[in-house]
């Protein structure tokens, strides 16, 4: 009876009934504090007395784990350790074992986490709809992992890859998975080290049946900006990735930009470290107040023990794990133009093949002489304004693949999501998530009152920028392909047209006539292919578009 009663309460739990003499008694409180430790069970006290004088019965629930992880790396370690803080009991699994007993008798010791040897025996400990969130290098081991938690899910349980998948297997993974009645989430995560143990931005995305199970979990273990959660559902199949994927765009053009800035202080005005961590610091406290812009200024001050600025002593060959370069085709893919992050990749990949041509190839001496306090004021503008370009871009990318594969994202909780908790973290996304609650159907950034008025004021600086980087002979391609993007929107007419003429001259690739210049020879709405030479044929190739 009191086994039934209990189970009502706790339908998550499994009882045991131990009947044990009078003359056992004093060792009741030695065997709790057994399976309290070892096997993490909870006991249900006072003991209660069973009907017998001579025998009491012991009752001990066994609580079932919110969520079952697979992968302690350093990002599954901080997570479950997060998770645990805010009082949820997970399991843990590890490809090698041994390094789930290494965490729980080190890192997790003495909290509620619960190691398992096996995926059987972790499916075991959850609850369910059981919850298994998978923290593993992306590729071949997603795909290895879903196929050992398979025969040991039932319909309605839950997998979340929370790597950094592309959103191609994420949406293959959710078809496939549907079929067999496992919900599939797809969930990027960003903030690092620091944000996983302290709270990551989360972006779940895939079944969306899937989201009330995780909901809870998810945005309690999440960073937090003003007492909302930095974690929304974002949309079906591979949403949640593609979202991430493009964060991690934009990451590599903010700190793009920075590092333009700061090679344009070092050597254009000869500027020292400490003096340019300082320019970095001030900037700090005004619109570009971030989480990049902050550690650049730590990044800056610290010395090696010479004394010297560690900084200077790094090699300038820029590493990448990809998502950026994914982000720049998946832009080509859907004909967006989305040229900052681009250029970002090309100048990690420039970064290891100049040696050689910096022995050969030469150019001007940077020389400055004008007042460098003016020029720092006018490079904040230009780095402003180009972080308004770039999230701009990120932005149309996000409306046109939602239309390409019926996403329905939410443009208003996106920003939102990467206010805390992740890499570029900063006040001016506050600025972003205003722009889109004002207007959900806000077409472009640069449409917004807000962003029209700030890179209009900005402007004059930037071009002042980029003439003077020229003129230096040092790069700024982020700069200068924000600039170059900004000037070619907000043209009336691009050269395009004589490009169209040239595709036809030597493709037959046809044209278009303007509305204003159509004749009868030059009909409306019609793709015409013209003769340019006297010489050519009238066959056209099939498509004005091939």
């Amino acid at each position: 009876q009191i086994s039934s009663s209990l189970l009502t309460c706790f339908p998550h739990a499994v009882t045991i009934v131990i009947p044990l003499p009078n003359h056992l008694r004093a060792s009741l409180s030695i065997l709790l504090k057994y399976y309290q430790t070892c096997l993490k069970l909870y006991c249900a006290w006072p003991v209660f007395p069973a009907m017998c004088d001579r025998s009491i019965t012991v009752l001990l629930i066994l609580l079932r784990k919110d969520l079952g992880l697979i992968g302690l790396a350093v990002m599954g370690q901080n997570l479950v350790l997060n998770a645990n803080d805010k009082g949820f009991i997970v399991a843990v699994f590890n490809r090698t074992v041994s390094k789930v007993d290494h965490f729980l008798e080190n890192e997790a010791k003495g909290t509620n986490i619960v190691g398992s040897h096996s995926i059987e025996e972790l499916c075991s400990l959850l609850k369910r709809p059981r919850r298994v969130m998978l923290l593993v290098k992306a590729g071949s081991a997603v795909d290895d992992f879903i196929a050992k938690l398979l025969p040991h899910l039932e319909e309605g349980d839950i997998i979340v890859d929370g790597g950094n998948s592309h959103f191609t297997d994420t949406n293959r993974r959710c078809d496939e998975l549907s079929k067999r009645g496992i919900l599939f989430v797809g969930c990027g995560v960003s903030g690092g080290e620091e944000g996983a143990r302290n709270g990551p931005s989360l972006m779940p995305g895939g079944n969306e049946a899937a989201w009330p199970h995780i909901r809870e979990i998810f945005q309690k273990i999440s960073a937090h900006t003003d007492g909302k959660p930095c974690c929304e559902w974002v949309g079906s199949g591979g949403a949640g990735h593609y979202v991430k994927m493009v964060h991690n765009g934009i990451e590599y053009g903010d700190m793009q930009v920075i590092c333009e800035a700061y090679d344009l202080l070092k050597r254009g005005l000869g500027m020292h470290e400490n003096e340019i961590a300082d320019a970095f610091t001030e900037w700090n406290k005004g619109v570009l107040d971030s989480f990049l812009i902050e550690i650049t200024s730590d990044i800056l001050k610290y010395n090696d023990k010479d004394g010297a600025p560690l900084v200077c002593k790094i090699l300038d060959t820029a590493g990448q794990k990809g998502t950026g370069k994914w982000t720049a085709i998946s832009a080509l893919d859907l004909g967006m133009p989305v040229t900052l992050i681009g250029e970002a990749v090309f100048s990690r990949c420039l970064s290891s093949i100049n040696v050689r041509a910096s022995r050969i190839l030469s150019g001007p001496r940077p020389e400055y002489h004008g007042d460098k306090s003016n020029f720092i004021a006018q490079l904040e503008q230009a780095l402003y304004a180009s972080k308004i370009i770039s999230y701009t871009q990120g932005f149309m990318l996000f409306r046109e693949a939602s239309k390409t594969y019926k996403w329905n994202l939410n443009y208003e909780s996106i920003p939102q999501m990467w206010t805390d908790g992740c890499i570029i973290r900063s006040v001016f996304l506050q600025d972003i998530t205003a722009a889109f609650t004002k207007n959900p159907e806000l077409e472009n950034l640069l449409f917004d009152p807000f962003f029209k008025k700030a890179i209009e004021t900005a402007q004059n600086s930037w071009r002042q920028v980029v003439a003077q980087a020229t003129l230096w002979g040092i790069p700024c391609p982020a700069f200068s392909t924000a600039l170059s993007f900004f000037d070619g929107y907000r043209s009336e007419r691009l050269p395009a047209n004589l490009l169209q003429a040239q595709r036809d001259y030597f493709g037959a690739h046809t044209i278009r006539i303007l509305p204003e210049c159509v004749s009868e020879s030059l009909p409306a709405d019609e793709d015409i292919h013209i003769n340019w030479t006297g010489h050519g044929g009238n066959v056209s190739a099939s498509t004005y578009l091939a």
